[in-house]
Parts: C-alpha cells; structure tokens; sequence
C-alpha cells in the first residue's frame, strides 16, 4: 500500500533522478508532452524562426573569410525554419486585398475586409499564445502532482505570493504582449517587412481606382509615395485605410510605410537585444560573484577593481564613443548595429548585475553546507554550480528583469539620436525621431505610439521585477534594497 504523499519524508527512493520517477508513472508526463508536442508543431515556423532565423546574408557578408565556413550551416537553418508554413500567418489569413468596383473585397481572406482579417489574426495569434502559457503552467502542475516527492516547499509560496501580486501581475501581462508581439511580428504585421520597408519596389500591390472605377496595379514603393503621414494635407492616421485600400492599425510614417509593421518588428530587434546583453552580463555577473565568494582574496579585489572601473566611466558618453568607433567593422553589420549594441550593453552593464548579486553570493558561502562540501573534498566547481548558484538565481532574475526595461529604453535613446540601429531595420527609438517634427500636426501618432509603447514596456519590466522580488523576500523593501538603484543604471545608457 502506497504511503500518501504528505506524509511520506524524502528518501533515497524519493529523489531519483525525475526521468526515473516519469517512467515508474508515465501516463500524466505523456499526455502533457502530447499537448506541447502539438501546440508546438501548429506553429514551429514561427518559433523556431525567432530563434534561428538571423538576417544571415548580411551575417555571411561581413564575416571574415575564415568564420564564413563555419556560420554557413546556421544560415542554412535558419533560413530554412524561416521558410516553414504556420498555420497563424498571411498565407493562411491574407489581409492584402482590394475593394471591389461592385462592392467587397477581393482577395482577402473569406472575401473579408483587410481590418477584420488582420483583427481575427491577432486575436488567434494571443489567444495561441495563452493557450501556449497556460499549458506551460499545466506542465508545472503536473509536476508538483505526480513528481515532486514533497507535498510542500518554498518555490510554492513564491508563486502564491507573485499571483497575488497586483503590480507584478501587471508587469508580467505586459512583458507577455510584448515578447508575443516579438515572437509572432511575422503573422501580427499588417504586411512584411521585405515589402514595405526594404525592398517596396520589387512589389506590387492591387487597389479600386476610384476615378476610372477599375482595378488597378502599382508598384508598393509608388503606393508608399502617395500615402505618407507629413501631417496637414498628407496624413493616414490610426485605423484607416489609404488610397491605395491597404489598411493601417497604427497609421503610416512619413515616407508612407505602415507603421504597426515597423513596431512589431521593432520588437522583435529591441527583445534581441535586450535577451542578448541581459543574458551576456548576467553570465559574466554569475560567474565572477560565485568565483569572488568562493574564493575571496586576491580574485574579488581584481574584480572589484575591474568593475568599479567600468562603473566609474561615464556609461552614456563611453556606449556612443564605441558605437561611433565600431560602426564600420563587420560586427556592426550584424541587425544593422543590433548585435553591436547587445555586446556594448554586456560589456559595460555586467558590474552593475555583479555588484547586486555578489552579497547573497558571500551569504551563502558561509553556510555551513559550503564548509562541509570542502572539507569533503567536492571541486568548487561542483559546489559553486549545486549548491551557490540556485541561491543567487532568484536574486539575479529581479535585477535583471529591471535592467531589461533599462536596456531597451537605452536602446531607443541611442537610436533616436542615430547611433543606435540603423535603417532599414525597425527600431522604435528612430520612429520617435522621424516623427517628432510633426508631434503638434494631425501626424502626432508617429511619434506618440512608440513612445507611449517604451514607456509602458519599460515600466512593465520594473513591475515585474518588483513582483518576483517580493514573492522571493516578502520582507523585501523596494525603496532599499538597491533595485531602483540597478534599474537606473540599466537605463543609464539612454
């Protein structure tokens, strides 16, 4: 007879390792797995193109000759997992189409208007990805039920507390839109970027020519001409159609080019970055406050010197002076200065991580745990990744989900003075500077939207940090525990 789980103590038995624990009851890990596995299959193109799918070409172009062999199977890939149908994309639901002399639309999807096709999109496009979230935490739950050998611990508490947590909730929600919009730009966008925004003249587009009553063609760079947002007498603001019966949630941009497009985009190139340089310094930062607290001595005081150093610089003046110094090497190439800036913002951003996360590092290599270890003989590395690093984990996640929000703003800053991404690739800091001479016109949405856009996801990611530190440390203290302090040094770069 099988002893209740919560009352049963963990033992031996108990903390096999977990595929040994699935294969002894496999029914509820393969009916989670079989729902994954299907979820994931409905829109792989799409996720794994967020990971793989690179702007490769230009990637194989700057290079140098002895590296070309080496990224030419990546680029194969990702060019390939690019390629692949989805089932939520503009094949599927295609909302470029054109009205009818008769009445209608041809050429959409089931004859519907281009604003109700794209509509339908995005809706199905969110409510897959909560579907996608939901069956995630399923996953957990499953877990916590059938193969956890405790009844109860910690990591329970920290996600009651965090679902309880108003300000949180809403920094998460937010942060969730923001990496779906990432994510899924290809399907979210009224049209792509290759057609509006890079190459619109190689093109064409259908539209009712209201003088003549016919349908006409034009090439899309011709169409972009004719419908620009330069505001009294030429505009096509938010949720309107152009002339040329293409549909613009956001409205156009000056030169014409929708701009919901080149915000979701923008997005994606603003995540990239950000996941890129948070997950760089973070790696550094982790590494260097285990080594510190594990050694002491002579190593923290070279790493302390080393990162008060770059601390000290002024941040602002020393990212736009290698920004400029860097902008003609072949790494600059990469995202059209995309790549580069995710380095720089490593680079200079891991001390402010190392400094938050070196404290908790020294407190638990006091413990007795870290003692016993030694004196057992078990290596530092063993130690410092076992029994260190999951306690300075949590720590890390807060801070770093703050500087995220500092990063992507620092990001917009540099771009909005020139320095930061360069065109063609969609950035939302260069759509404020495009759109700031007509901030008082009928034309205001162009700089409006992406601002009123950072602001919200950067605040989101402060919230959200917030709630993950206080379902970590419920005694936690916003106003001094030093997050604030991290945070601004993460948007120090703007």
């Amino acid at each position: 007879m099988e002893v209740p789980k919560m009352n049963r103590t963990p033992d031996a038995e108990d903390e096999r390792p977990i595929r040994e624990r699935i294969a002894d009851n496999p029914r509820p890990a393969m009916l989670w797995f079989a729902g994954f596995a299907l979820l994931v299959a409905l829109e792989f193109g799409a996720l794994a193109s967020t990971v793989m799918a690179m702007p490769w070409e230009l990637l194989m172009d700057k290079l140098p000759s002895f590296m070309t062999s080496i990224a030419a199977p990546f680029a194969t890939v990702g060019d390939a997992l690019a390629n692949i149908p989805t089932l939520l994309s503009r094949e599927v639901f295609d909302n470029a189409g054109w009205r009818l002399p008769g009445g209608g639309w041809g050429g959409t999807f089931l004859g519907l208007s281009p604003a109700i096709v794209w509509a339908l999109r995005v809706v199905l496009v969110y409510a897959y990805a909560l579907i996608f979230l939901y069956w995630l935490w399923r996953g957990y739950l499953t877990f916590r039920e059938h193969y956890r050998y405790a009844e109860w611990t910690p990591r329970d508490d920290m996600v009651n507390r965090f679902r309880g947590h108003s300000w949180g909730l809403f920094g998460f929600i937010v942060v969730f839109m923001f990496v779906v919009m990432a994510v899924f730009a290809p399907a979210l966008g009224t049209t792509t970027v290759e057609r509006t925004i890079e190459n619109p003249f190689s093109y064409e587009t259908k539209y009712l020519d209201k003088e003549t009553g016919q349908v006409e063609t034009t090439l899309i760079g011709e169409a972009n001409r004719g419908s620009g947002s330069e505001g009294a007498g030429a505009n096509v603001g938010p949720m309107t159609y152009d002339k040329f019966d293409r549909w613009h949630p956001f409205g156009t941009m000056p030169s014409g080019k929708d701009m919901f497009t080149f915000m979701v985009h923008g997005a994606r190139v603003s995540l990239f970055i950000g996941v890129v340089a948070i997950g760089l310094s973070g790696l550094i930062a982790a590494g260097f406050a285990l080594l510190t607290a594990y050694y002491k001595g002579l190593i923290d005081l070279a790493v302390v010197i080393v990162g008060d150093s770059i601390m000290s610089l002024p941040r602002l003046l020393f990212l736009i002076l290698l920004s400029f110094v860097l902008q003609g090497t072949w790494i600059a190439g990469i995202y059209n200065g995309g790549f580069l800036l995710a380095l720089l913002f490593a680079a200079t951003g891991w001390p402010f991580l190392w400094r938050a996360v070196r404290g908790p590092a020294f407190q638990v290599a006091e413990q007795e745990w870290i003692d016993a270890a030694r004196s057992f003989g078990q290596k530092p590395r063993v130690t410092m990744q076992k029994h260190m690093a999951p306690y300075i984990l949590g720590y890390l996640l807060v801070y770093a989900s703050m500087t995220l929000g500092g990063i992507i703003i620092a990001v917009a800053g540099l771009s909005f003075l020139g320095l930061g991404v360069q065109a063609p690739t969609p950035e939302w800091g260069r759509a404020v500077d495009v759109g700031q001479t007509y901030v008082a016109t009928q034309s205001w949405h162009i700089s409006f939207i992406p601002g009123v856009l950072i602001v919200l996801v950067v605040t989101a990611f402060n919230a959200l940090g917030d709630g993950i530190r206080d379902a970590i440390d419920p005694q936690s203290d916003s106003g001094e525990d030093g997050s604030s302090e991290v945070a601004a040094a993460g948007g120090s770069g703007a």
